[in-house]
């Protein structure tokens, strides 16, 4: 049975036109005869009836579904082929238009397509945001109204820094700067991880309009923009900034400048994988108490380093209030900040109803090569294959039969994979036209792009990439990269367990060739171990939080996981 979108809201009763006629003679013998009154009252009681009714089981939804509820149960009793699936769709949607509590209201709807439309196509969140949560992004917002960019707050402490002086009591609002760097998918997961930070320290996040971020995402705040003004005073300096730079808080400590009794107007913050020790104490409790103090502080970083926040003390009681389940945190980050412009959505959306939307399965595959050769690709393409079949996620093919037989409804599976090569998709591709499956399924593969080589901060490079990442969420069952920051923010977007392939390494042939993920969260690929009390480096970072681990796929890396170990 062929899918489609069902709305409700054309239906026509076939009796409209007869019982207006109807309705006419009765209006003009209308009478207040004790049969009509009591018929009046009955009729009166049922509608009030189905109202209650539904306000009970859908309490949150809009006037305009409960007529949409009528309008279903109608159509249903006169159509009896439709399924209750097909009638129920449309009407549980709205419930999660706000994804549980965490998107605000007062947007124009029109501006950003995806904030309100996301949840036609993702699945419902399997998990709940908690309420303190739901409560933050709140205060949050309120305090990005009061302090964002060309307020009078944010004058006044923009002076600071013209002016180069500070004092304690100078300044009302605090903010983070999120400085753009590497590629699209650790630009998302940093920019989430800077979020996290404004959060736990009352600031406000300002984004680097360098980066195109304007052309990707809407704006995530009500009323006022995340994006720092084009104005601001040393945003020409961004591009030089880097561990040696003298207003690095690494540098500051290395000189003995943080032993001043004159707080600086404001800091850079190295928190990239080539970091020092000196940086690494940005993760310690005694320095987080001295950049408390700093109005302004600059950060750029090419990793997700929110599992090294956890291991801050002063930090850990707030992020287990905000985060009971600890393997959610970029996953309700993530839908709470990033939704895609009109123009990236547009792409999103035209796809997925083309290629994917109509199929029984879909199957996402993210392919990312690290290093590039002829061996390479024909190693990945088994290990691709091998860990798709092994594990029932794609179905064998027979190479003895030219046409399979099958009884009944054949299973359609639409793949949609990813990858700078089209290689991997047109050998795929071409397997699956040139043979039938075993048990019988018609599996079709897409590609939407082969980009060749990595073309950061390029604007169509990165709408492409981003709807990408936003196809991969939607699908059904999820294979990634080891190492593959875009993998993570797929399967972390989409809720999804993935398969994780092995990263390609010389020589080595992986058996068993990937394995099932444990967490959403995303991988931290360089964190700081340093023992803020020794104040040496430090191997046993894991110990401390039941919570924190090594990563699946990096040893040395840390990765969030609930207490289980089961999501």
């Amino acid at each position: 049975m062929k899918r489609s979108k069902k709305t409700f809201n054309d239906q026509q009763v076939s009796s409209d036109r007869e019982s207006g006629a109807v309705l006419k003679n009765t209006e003009l013998k209308w009478g207040p005869s004790p049969m009509t009154l009591m018929g009046f009252i009955a009729v009166l009681l049922m509608v009030l009836t189905v109202v209650f009714l539904a306000a009970f089981f859908f309490g949150d939804l809009p006037s305009d579904c409960l007529w949409t509820l009528v309008e279903a149960r109608t159509f249903h009793a006169k159509h009896s082929k439709v399924s209750e699936k097909d009638i129920l769709q449309p009407l549980t949607v709205p419930k999660d238009r706000l994804l549980g509590g965490l998107l605000p209201t007062g947007f124009d709807e029109t501006s950003c397509l995806s904030r309100y439309e996301s949840h036609l196509y993702s699945k419902p969140l399997q998990h709940k945001p908690s309420s303190y949560l739901i409560s933050g992004f709140r205060r949050y917002e309120a305090l990005h109204k009061q302090c964002g960019p060309y307020t009078e707050l944010y004058n006044r402490t923009v002076d600071l820094i013209k002016s180069g002086e500070y004092s304690s009591d100078s300044s009302v609002c605090n903010y983070v700067v999120w400085i753009s760097y590497s590629g699209l998918g650790n630009r998302i997961l940093t920019l989430a991880t800077a979020f996290l930070y404004a959060l736990l320290t009352n600031r406000v996040l300002l984004v680097d309009p360098r980066a195109n971020l304007h052309n990707l995402f809407c704006e995530p705040f009500p009323e006022v923009s995340w994006l720092l003004p084009p104005d601001f005073p040393i945003i020409d300096q961004f591009s030089s900034f880097n561990k040696k730079s003298p207003h690095s808080y690494g540098y500051m400590v290395r000189n003995n400048v943080t032993g001043n009794s004159r707080t600086p107007s404001f800091l850079y913050l190295h928190l990239c994988h080539d970091f020092d020790v000196q940086d690494k104490l940005f993760f310690c409790d005694t320095d987080q108490t001295f950049l408390h103090k700093v109005p302004w502080l600059f950060v750029k970083s090419n990793n997700y380093y929110i599992p090294a926040l956890f291991l801050i003390p002063s930090f850990e009681q707030e992020l287990n209030n905000l985060f009971p389940e600890k393997g959610t945190v970029f996953h309700f980050l993530g839908r709470y900040l990033f939704h895609p412009t009109n123009s990236v959505w547009g792409l999103i959306t035209r796809y997925y109803q083309a290629y994917l939307a109509q199929a029984d399965e879909k199957i996402g595959i993210q392919i990312r090569v690290f290093s590039l050769g002829v061996s390479n690709f024909k190693y990945v393409l088994n290990q691709i294959l091998a860990c798709a079949t092994k594990e029932n996620l794609l179905p064998q093919v027979n190479l003895n039969e030219p046409i399979a037989n099958s009884s009944g409804k054949t299973k359609t599976i639409s793949v949609l994979m990813t990858s700078l090569s089209s290689r991997y998709f047109e050998e795929i591709r071409n397997m699956y036209w040139q043979n039938p499956t075993v048990t019988g399924e018609v599996v079709s593969v897409f590609q939407p792009s082969h980009e060749e080589h990595q073309q950061t901060e390029k604007l169509m490079h990165d709408r492409k990439a981003l709807a990408e990442i936003y196809l991969l969420s939607l699908t059904d069952k999820l294979v990634t990269s080891g190492w593959s920051t875009f993998g993570y923010v797929a399967y972390s977007l989409g809720g999804l367990k993935p398969w994780i392939l092995y990263k390609f390494q010389e020589g080595t042939v992986h058996n068993p060739p990937c394995f099932r993920a444990t967490s959403l969260e995303p991988c931290y690929h360089s964190p700081p171990y340093y023992d803020c009390k020794k104040k040496t480096a430090s191997n046993n970072t894991v110990s401390i939080a039941p919570h924190v681990r090594h990563c699946e796929d990096n040893s040395w890396g840390l990765k969030l996981f609930d207490r289980k170990g089961k999501m």
